[in-house]
């Protein structure tokens, strides 16, 4: 399938998608993560709502990842926390496409769009994103896997439950899911080389699923893609530590660290500097 990129007002937009792909396929043969920003302009995340719903704000905390290091930027216009208020398409665009299209035309640094809303992905591909971040795996909008397929924008599939099953092999379900998924996209005319995959930390799961998909991350990898690990400030982390959302870096950190130890290739996160400089002195030890 040809990627529809007439609509695109960026020339560059193929060379920005296919360096980012490059980055991508490196970490991911590294066992080198990618930090990835999150940039939220909503009024309710459950760590910085409401923070940068100003298109201003964003921008300037935008280009302050930038600055501390930020590999890509993921921009939300829908808060994904348990219990947010369903977000209609064209609001969710009036939030992220300005700010996209103002970003891609400031910075190289790639952005990716967190929806699970085709429209929505259309119009922030549009504005420049080159990643689509949907937290339902192309499961929710029957549309999402053609809207992919004909940008040709990079795409993670993340693994979601609608419930809580605390009997379930949770490894076994990512498998599942996973080959379900890849085949989808596929025969949608999605390339392979086009897919990220993700765990879905804290979507559907127990503290205990989410401990064991950080521990066996490296399963992921016999699938031969990159995996994005998004567990920043996570309220299994605040069970576990006995941590509020503001006092979560640390374990943060640790989770992330070792997530890269069983091969993440993105780690996305509310703390750029300090994942940075972290990942920083992995690299040294390895190489000393």
């Amino acid at each position: 399938m040809t990627a529809d990129r007439d609509f695109a007002p960026d020339p560059n937009w193929t060379q920005r998608r296919d360096a980012m792909r490059g980055k991508l396929r490196a970490a991911h043969e590294e066992a080198s993560p990618l930090v990835m920003g999150i940039l939220n302009v909503t009024p309710d995340s459950f760590s910085d709502g409401g923070h940068f719903e100003a298109p201003e704000r964003a921008l300037a905390h935008a280009a302050r990842m930038v600055q501390e290091g930020a590999d890509i930027l993921d921009l939300g216009g829908e808060s994904t926390r348990p219990g947010a208020a369903f977000v209609e398409a064209e609001e969710e665009i009036a939030r992220t496409a300005p700010v996209i299209a103002t970003l891609s035309a400031a910075s190289a640094c790639p952005i990716s769009i967190d929806t699970y809303k085709a429209s929505v992905a259309h119009e922030a591909v549009r504005a420049g994103a080159v990643m689509i971040n949907d937290i339902w795996g192309l499961q929710h909008d029957p549309d999402m896997a053609r809207v992919a397929a004909e940008t040709g924008a990079l795409v993670v599939v993340m693994h979601n439950r609608e419930q809580i099953e605390a009997e379930i092999d949770i490894l076994d379900d990512l498998r599942r899911f996973f080959d379900r998924v890849i085949a989808q996209a596929e025969r949608a005319g999605i390339s392979r080389a086009h897919l990220a995959l993700d765990p879905g930390i804290g979507f559907g799961k127990t503290d205990a699923q989410n401990l064991a998909c950080i521990a066996h991350l490296d399963r992921l990898r016999e699938y031969d893609m990159p995996v994005l690990l998004g567990l920043s400030r996570k309220s299994f982390l605040g069970r576990a530590l006995g941590r509020d959302v503001e006092h979560r870096l640390g374990g943060t950190l640790g989770a992330n660290l070792f997530g890269a130890t069983r091969g993440a290739a993105i780690l996305r996160v509310h703390d750029i500097a300090p994942h940075v400089d972290a990942l920083k002195i992995v690299r040294l030890l390895r190489a000393a």
